[in-house]
């Protein structure tokens, strides 16, 4: 039985994966998880033993079919309850991430799915991103881009933000800015700044803001 540590671990691996699409440093992780290099390194060790992932020296880490497997589950579990605590319990999109956190390791499968069946089977959770579906099928290619990418005149709508960042949710939520927001993009500073038009309303956001925005250009026909 994997500990709790040990599948955060690989859902931090999958999810660094999916941006990068190439073997995850160990630094990346440390980073990610807010942990020492060493520490990783001892971890990393003890997965690879397991068979949930490979590692090359100097390169970096991948998950096998296995660590996929069981870093898609911990992501499921995770999204459905953000989900169900933002629809059923009240809780805002910024207080979620750290509650399903500490739940997302101890539901059961039966837990699980009664969680979807009472939310529609949703295929995001309240930030837009993906929730693996009951198969664990590997997530489709994400075909998002920054918000910090795209140059003034574009028009752009929101798919997803980070979830990681409790203050930076509510700043975005006091913006309107959420899934399925449609932006105009005023103005990209050359220190950082991107102005946004949010229908009559514009918004200024730090370049840091603007990367953790996952957007899809709005297509003119």
């Amino acid at each position: 039985m994997l500990s709790d540590v040990m599948e955060d671990y690989l859902k931090a691996i999958y999810t660094l994966q999916k941006e990068n699409e190439e073997p995850v440093a160990t630094s990346a992780i440390a980073d990610y998880l807010g942990v020492t290099p060493p520490t990783v390194t001892s971890m990393v060790e003890k997965l690879a033993d397991r068979g949930l992932l490979y590692r090359e020296k100097y390169k970096g880490v991948e998950l096998t079919e296995e660590g996929e497997t069981v870093a898609l589950e911990v992501l499921r579990h995770h999204r459905l309850l953000e989900s169900y605590l933002t629809e059923h319990l009240d809780y805002s999109w910024s207080e979620v991430h750290e509650e399903a956190d500490r739940l997302e390791h101890h539901i059961s499968e039966e837990f699980e799915r009664r969680v979807a069946d009472a939310l529609g089977n949703p295929t995001v959770d309240p930030h837009g991103d993906p929730i693996p579906d009951a198969d664990l099928s590997p997530i489709a290619e994400d075909n998002t881009t920054p918000l910090s990418e795209h140059e003034s005149g574009e028009t752009v709508v929101v798919a997803r933000v980070s979830d990681r960042d409790e203050e930076e949710l509510r700043y975005l939520s006091d913006a309107g800015i959420t899934p399925g927001t449609e932006l105009e993009i005023v103005d990209v500073a050359p220190f950082g700044m991107v102005t946004v038009a949010i229908e009559d309303t514009e918004q200024s956001l730090p370049e840091t803001v603007a990367r953790s925005i996952r957007v899809r250009a709005v297509v003119e026909g």
